[in-house]
């Protein structure tokens, strides 16, 4: 893979440190499940499926104890892929197998739904995305990003219009930084330019990742993308979530049930070492928001496409095989 977001070593997990992208390609070394849930609420590691491979990991760092499974479920509270990953852990009989698993499945996963996912891209298409779903947010490939990945390799002549995804810019930092990598031609804009670009007839379809999908098809997903979504609906311009089953929470009724993170100020007062907002102002910074199913046009995963997502469609999904 051109990226690797983590390295298992046997005895230490090695996260690639994203908050210094894309300056600096650096690792951190993780040898318990305390350094890895750190990690973790850090942003040294982030995006669902690549935070439930981490967890992972980190049980096994700290041999499965009571206390690895309470530090690492308390780490981040959005991302299902955390909680479904650990649920597996504590069932495994050999916990190093089942780490591998998880991440040798989600990486599976993600070339799977690339594919099914490149299918639905017009050749010459400009796509734009939210945020970073690519490799750095799983075990490699990506899920929105691998779409496109997947539609550049079927000999689609793409480009991608990446949003820069305020306030933490895992658009402008991360996204662009994967595209840049790999040749593939993206134009970054700021979040706020979205609605004229598709005024403008600039962006034939929208892809977007997902860290947590109700079982009615809303989802929850990098804040920012709610308003896209109704962009894009006012505009008649395709919307597409790609995730992994893992991704997915039928125990969680709709939208309004599922926990939304709030971060801390600073990442919304400035950036790093910056500060640009005056001191003593107040702030929130909600690190999610939920998009309904309404909005969406279809959800692809690992099984399939489920177009105009509803309750019935997403159950019938998941009662059928791989």
């Amino acid at each position: 893979m051109t990226v690797e977001p983590l390295r298992w070593k046997g005895d230490r997990l090695e996260l690639l440190d994203q908050r210094l992208l894309p300056e600096k390609a650096e690792y951190v070394t993780c040898r318990s499940a305390a350094e890895v849930a750190q990690a973790i609420r850090d942003m040294v590691v982030r995006g669902a499926p690549a935070i439930g491979c981490a967890a992972a990991f980190g049980v096994v760092l700290s041999r499965g104890t009571p206390e690895s499974f309470e530090v690492l479920a308390k780490s981040r509270p959005t991302a299902v892929n955390l909680f479904w990953a650990l649920e597996r852990m504590k069932r495994a009989k050999d916990l190093e197998a089942e780490a591998k698993a998880i991440f040798a499945e989600d990486l599976d996963a993600n070339r799977t739904m690339g594919k099914l996912g490149a299918e639905l891209i017009a050749p010459q298409a400009r796509v734009m995305t939210h945020c970073n779903a690519g490799a750095l947010a799983t075990a490699g490939y990506g899920t929105a990003l691998g779409v496109i990945r997947a539609a550049q390799e079927a000999g689609k002549r793409i480009s991608v219009v990446v949003d820069e995804t305020r306030p933490y810019l895992q658009g402008a930092r991360l996204t662009a930084w994967e595209m840049v990598q790999e040749g593939i031609p993206c134009t970054l804009v700021t979040d706020a330019m979205a609605g004229y670009l598709m005024s403008r007839g600039e962006v034939d379809v929208v892809v977007v990742g997902a860290d947590r999908i109700a079982a009615n098809g809303d989802v929850a997903n990098k804040i920012g993308t709610y308003g896209l979504a109704v962009l894009a609906k006012r505009h008649g311009i395709p919307f597409y979530v790609a995730a992994p089953l893992s991704s997915f929470d039928p125990s969680v009724p709709d939208g309004s049930c599922i926990p939304i993170e709030e971060r801390p100020a600073a990442e919304v007062t400035g950036y790093r070492d910056m500060r640009w907002a005056p001191e003593g102002v107040s702030v929130r910074n909600p690190a999610f928001d939920i998009t309904p199913a309404e909005l969406i046009t279809g959800i692809i995963c690992e099984k399939g496409v489920v177009l105009a997502p509803s309750r019935e469609r997403l159950q019938a999904l998941m009662s059928t095989g791989v």
